[in-house]
C-alpha cells in the first residue's frame, strides 16, 4: 500500500476540512465517472498544508484503476459483499484464481438450506407466520379474512418477504441464490405492495421465483404466467375471449421473453425477416404478434368467487377463451388451429419464445449485465447465449448459464463499471460491519426501513413492469448519494433497545491490538476495501483518523471512550461512502 512514512502530521484547520470532505469527493466520482488516466495520481510532497491538496486530482481514475483481489471482486459480484473472513475462506479454495472460482461457483450453484443455520435462526427469532402457507391459506388468511380493515394483518405476507428477504442477503451463506432471486424479482417485476398482491406475495416469492431461479426458464415463465400474484398485477385474470386485456401479453414479449430490442413495431407479421440463427422463426415480434398472443391466454384467471371455489389459486375457464385459429411468430401464418385443447394455446406461446433466439440473446445480455458490468462484451453474451439455445429443454439451463458467465475471464476483471444499488450498498455494508438486526415484525425496524427506503429501491415497489434500474447512471445522481450516505452514517451509529452498537465497530477494532491511528485506518481499509490507495487519499484518511496534534504512530487513549468510538463509527461510515466501496 502506498502510504505515508511520516512519524508526526500536524493537522490545520484546513487540512482537516479537506479530510473531512472526502465524501464529496467520492459524490463526485461517481457521479462523473470518465475514462481514466493510465496512472493513478499520487503527490510526492507533503500535502498536509494550508493550501489546498493537490487541486487537480481526479479520484474518478483512481477508481477505474483499483486493483482489487479477485476474492474481493467475486464476493461482490456473485454475492453481496465479503463477511469478515470470507476471502480467506475462498482463497483455500484452490491454488489459483481460476480454481477458486470453479470451486466456489459450484458450491453456491448447488446450495443446501440445512447448511444456512443462521438464516434458519434468524428466522425463528423474527417469528415468521406467513412464508410457510400455502396460496389457499394466504389467500383465505390476509384477503378474505380482513378484521376490520387491520392493514398490518392484511399486509404481514409482503412485509415478511420483505424482512426475510434481508436476513436471507445479509446472513446467508448460498449469496449467489440471493443475487439472482433479487435480479428475477426485478425481471418478472410486480409491485408486490399493490392490492391484492400484497395479501398472497409469499407465494410469488417462494413457488415461482426462488423455485425456479437455477433451473429451466421455460419453466419459470409458465410458473410467472400462472401466479394469481402477477395474474393481477398484469390484468391477465381479466383477459376473456368478450373483453380482451393485453398488459400480460404485452410484458411477456416486451420485457420477460424477446426484450424491446427485438420488438419491430406495427409492421404485418408477414413482412419480418427470417432470424439469422434459425430461418424457421421471425427476427423479432410485432403488435400483431402481441395481439394475438393475447388472444391465446383468455380464460387464464384466478379463483376468486364463490362459483370457481374461490381459492386465489390458478384456474383456467374455457368458455373465456378464444376458440379460434391465431398466427404467433409465424410469419402471419396460422399456426395454433381452432379449438385446441385447455390451456394449450398459452402454453404454446411460452415454448415460442422461450425457444426464439432473441430470447436467449435478450436473457444473457440481462444476466451478463447484472453479473458482470453495464457493458459486457458480445462475446460473452453470444457465448452464454448459445449455451442458453443448446440446454432449452434441460432442467438445469440456467445452472449452466450461469456457470459459464461466472468462469469467464471477464466476470473476474474490469472493477468499477458498475455501482451498487441500494439493496446491494446496504446489505453489503451491514455484511462487513457485522450488523445485528433482527427484521422481526415486533422488532423496532421504523427507522431502519426509512432510512433504506429514502435512497429510492424500496423491495418489490417499483410501480412499472420492468423493475428497477440496472446501470450506473440511474443512481449515482445527488440524491441517491445523499441518502445512501445517511444510511452509511445510519447503520453505524443505530443502537439496538439496550444501547449497543448494532454494527460492532469498536469491538472489531479492539481485535487490532492497537489505537495508533495507522493501525485502525490499515485494518479497517483492508476488511472493507482490500485495496490500495493513492497518497492523496491516504493522508486524507489518516488526517481524519489521528485529528490535531497526534502522531499516525502513537496510540491514541484508549480511555477516550466516547470520542475514540465515535472517531471509529465516523471512519467506517467514511469508508463506505467512498466510490471504491460503492462501486463493484
Amino acid at each position: 500500500m502506498s502510504q505515508s512514512t511520516s512519524s508526526d502530521l500536524i493537522l490545520s484547520r484546513r487540512s482537516f476540512l479537506q479530510a473531512a470532505s472526502v465524501t464529496a469527493i467520492s459524490a463526485a466520482a461517481i457521479s462523473t465517472q470518465t475514462e481514466a488516466s493510465p496512472e493513478a495520481t499520487t503527490v510526492t510532497e507533503n500535502p498536509l498544508q494550508e493550501e489546498p491538496i493537490n487541486p487537480d486530482f481526479n479520484l474518478a481514475s483512481a477508481v477505474t484503476n483499483t486493483e482489487a483481489s479477485v476474492a474481493t471482486i467475486v464476493l461482490n459480484r456473485m454475492g453481496f459483499g465479503p463477511r469478515p473472513g470470507d476471502r480467506e475462506a475462498f482463497n483455500a479454495l484452490g491454488a489459483n484464481d481460476e480454481a477458486r472460482i470453479a470451486a466456489y461457483v459450484e458450491q453456491q450453484l448447488n446450495p443446501d438450506p440445512a447448511q444456512d443455520t443462521e438464516v434458519a435462526q434468524r428466522f425463528i427469532e423474527a417469528g415468521f407466520q406467513t412464508l410457510d402457507k400455502t396460496m389457499n391459506q394466504l389467500w383465505r388468511d390476509h384477503y378474505r379474512n380482513d378484521p376490520g380493515g387491520d392493514w398490518t394483518w392484511t399486509t404481514l405476507p409482503i412485509r415478511e418477504t420483505e424482512r426475510a428477504t434481508f436476513i436471507r442477503a445479509i446472513y446467508s451463506k448460498w449469496q449467489l441464490q440471493e443475487v439472482m432471486a433479487d435480479f428475477w424479482h426485478n425481471h418478472f417485476n410486480v409491485n408486490g405492495w399493490e392490492s391484492p398482491q400484497r395479501h398472497f406475495f409469499v407465494q410469488y416469492d417462494r413457488d415461482v421465483i426462488r423455485q425456479h431461479l437455477f433451473g429451466n426458464f421455460r419453466d419459470m415463465l409458465e410458473a410467472v404466467a400462472k401466479s394469481p400474484v402477477m395474474l393481477y398485477y398484469l390484468d391477465n385474470e381479466s383477459n376473456t375471449r368478450s373483453g380482451p386485456n393485453e398488459n400480460w401479453a404485452r410484458e411477456l414479449f416486451e420485457i420477460h421473453g424477446l426484450g424491446a430490442l427485438n420488438y419491430y413495431g406495427v409492421q404485418s407479421q408477414s413482412g419480418l425477416p427470417s432470424h439469422e440463427d434459425n430461418s424457421n422463426v421471425p427476427v423479432g415480434y410485432v403488435d400483431g404478434d402481441v395481439y394475438e398472443a393475447t388472444r391465446c391466454f383468455t380464460g387464464w384467471t384466478v379463483s376468486n368467487s364463490t362459483s370457481r371455489g374461490d381459492t386465489g389459486e390458478f384456474m383456467y375457464i374455457d368458455d373465456n377463451h378464444d376458440r379460434f385459429q391465431k398466427s404467433v411468430l409465424a410469419f402471419g401464418a396460422i399456426n395454433f388451429p381452432a379449438d385446441q385443447g385447455p390451456m394449450v394455446d398459452g402454453l404454446q406461446v411460452l415454448d415460442l419464445i422461450a425457444n426464439h433466439p432473441g430470447t436467449a440473446y435478450y436473457m444473457c445480455r440481462k444476466i451478463c449485465k447484472r453479473l458482470v458490468n453495464d457493458e459486457p462484451s458480445q462475446t460473452l453474451i453470444n457465448s452464454a447465449a448459445a449455451i442458453f439455445q443448446q440446454h432449452v429443454n434441460s432442467p438445469d439451463q440456467i445452472k449452466r448459464v450461469l456457470r459459464h458467465i461466472l468462469n469467464s475471464a471477464e466476470f473476474r476483471t474490469g472493477l468499477g463499471n458498475k455501482i451498487k444499488r441500494p439493496f446491494e450498498a446496504t446489505v453489503s455494508a451491514m455484511r462487513l460491519g457485522q450488523g445485528d438486526w433482527l427484521f422481526g415484525l415486533d422488532d423496532d425496524t421504523s427507522r431502519f426501513f426509512t432510512n433504506y427506503n429514502r435512497m429510492g429501491q424500496q423491495l418489490f415497489t417499483w410501480p412499472a413492469p420492468d423493475g428497477y434500474p440496472d446501470d450506473k447512471e440511474a443512481w449515482s445522481s445527488s440524491t441517491p448519494m445523499i441518502m445512501r450516505w445517511r444510511m452509511y452514517n445510519y447503520l453505524t451509529a443505530e443502537t439496538d433497545e439496550n444501547g449497543a452498537y448494532r454494527m460492532p465497530v469498536f469491538e472489531s477494532s479492539s481485535a487490532i491490538g492497537s489505537t495508533a491511528p495507522k493501525d485502525v485506518l490499515d485494518y479497517w481499509i483492508s476488511q472493507i476495501l482490500d485495496r490500495a490507495f493513492t497518497d492523496d487519499e491516504y493522508y486524507l484518511l489518516i488526517s481524519f483518523v489521528a485529528q490535531p496534534g497526534n502522531s499516525p504512530t502513537q496510540e491514541l487513549p484508549l480511555l477516550l471512550d466516547e470520542e475514540y468510538h465515535r472517531r471509529l463509527r465516523s471512519l467506517v461510515s467514511l469508508l463506505f461512502q467512498t466510490p471504491y466501496f460503492n462501486m463493484r
